[in-house]
């Protein structure tokens, strides 16, 4: 039986992939590591307990708490600060962020050294150039925008792919995700363990702590529910920009093929992301709501927010050659998912943010 510990276990997609684990390999046991710093995360002990799964409180920037867990066969690390804006919008400091996301990656990359256990990252689309991303060709069609110049490498029709530029700036948050990629594979490299590196669109789903800088579909969802304020910001100020939205159930059947098959010769790194298929712009999403819940004023600003981006869609080509993956849960059915969910949980974001 394989031993699987998955950190940041008590957040949206830890939780939500160590119950799908659970229920799609019989064979896995799992345990978890999380610090229970979000707020809102203590509501998913509830679920994993039912499901018997093991959480032990725990930061994995210390390594004396990785210390005191038992050996495992494979870790996915879910734990991250995976705002955009972090360390630049004045509520956590940079060091904080760096510690999180870079210092962690550290602590769990000895940790599987001692024990030989594999790795996966969750890693992140902001990997990519802010710069390059922000400065992408666009134009506005029905209430979205699309991309008039795929003649850059790593761009096309498809979306973004693993050869689309990363150098700086790409966000403090990008800059500690993609310092963690590389440490994985030189550690990999130089210890003889398997590591897969995931780079992840944006995830959705009924549950899901929405913010603002993080799980906009959550966020947007709940406030138009809720009746709180919401503002386009930037690019006009109209809410063309488009993302892709993934639910992390989707994740689970690729994991476990990660694990079954570690010494696959195929790329480490490769896109995973809902795709052109399942992209909104916020335009998009705020018509789907007003359908939904009833209309609402939507305020508008042209400002420009550091590191944004017109236009973020992950070409996830590789992964389906590879490992024949792709999205399942389509847009329509995680939108309306997260939209009952926030019909039965009617002060969600007062509880979680």
């Amino acid at each position: 039986m394989k031993k699987v510990l998955v950190t940041g276990i008590s957040g949206f997609a830890g939780s939500t992939i160590a119950i799908e684990l659970r229920a799609f390999a019989e064979n896995i046991d799992i345990i978890g590591i999380d610090n229970l710093s979000r707020k809102g995360s203590e509501k998913n002990l509830i679920k994993l307990h039912d499901q018997q799964i093991k959480v032990f409180r725990g930061d994995i920037r210390c390594e004396s708490d990785l210390s005191l867990l038992p050996k495992v066969d494979w870790v996915i690390d879910c734990a991250a600060n995976p705002s955009v804006l972090a360390g630049l919008n004045g509520k956590d400091s940079s060091k904080q962020l760096m510690e999180h996301n870079l210092l962690g990656t550290i602590n769990l990359l000895e940790y599987c050294k001692l024990h030989k256990a594999g790795l996966i990252l969750l890693s992140t689309s902001r990997v990519y150039s802010a710069s390059s991303l922000g400065n992408l060709s666009v134009k506005s069609c029905n209430n979205r925008f699309e991309i008039t110049n795929d003649d850059i490498d790593g761009l096309s029709l498809a979306g973004i792919a693993e050869n689309f530029p990363t150098f700086a700036p790409n966000s403090l948050y990008g800059s500690s995700k993609l310092a963690s990629e590389q440490l994985i594979l030189e550690y990999a490299h130089s210890f003889d363990f398997p590591v897969w590196i995931n780079r992840c669109g944006v995830l959705a789903g009924p549950g899901q702590f929405g913010k603002a800088d993080q799980g906009i579909f959550s966020f947007w969802i709940h406030s138009f529910k809720e009746k709180k304020p919401l503002k386009y910001i930037g690019f006009g100020g109209n809410g063309f920009q488009v993302r892709d939205a993934l639910h992390p159930k989707d994740l689970v059947p690729l994991l476990l093929k990660q694990m079954h098959e570690h010494s696959k010769e195929v790329p480490k790194i490769i896109n995973i992301g809902g795709g052109i298929e399942n992209s909104l712009s916020l335009k998009e999403l705020s018509n789907w709501c007003e359908q939904r819940f009833g209309p609402k004023n939507i305020c508008s600003s042209t400002e420009d927010r550091p590191m944004d981006a017109p236009w973020i869609v992950m070409d996830t080509s590789l992964a389906q050659k590879h490992w024949n993956w792709s999205p399942k849960i389509k847009i329509q059915q995680l939108l309306e998912d997260t939209a009952t969910f926030a019909d039965r949980n009617p002060d969600w974001l007062s509880v979680t943010t």
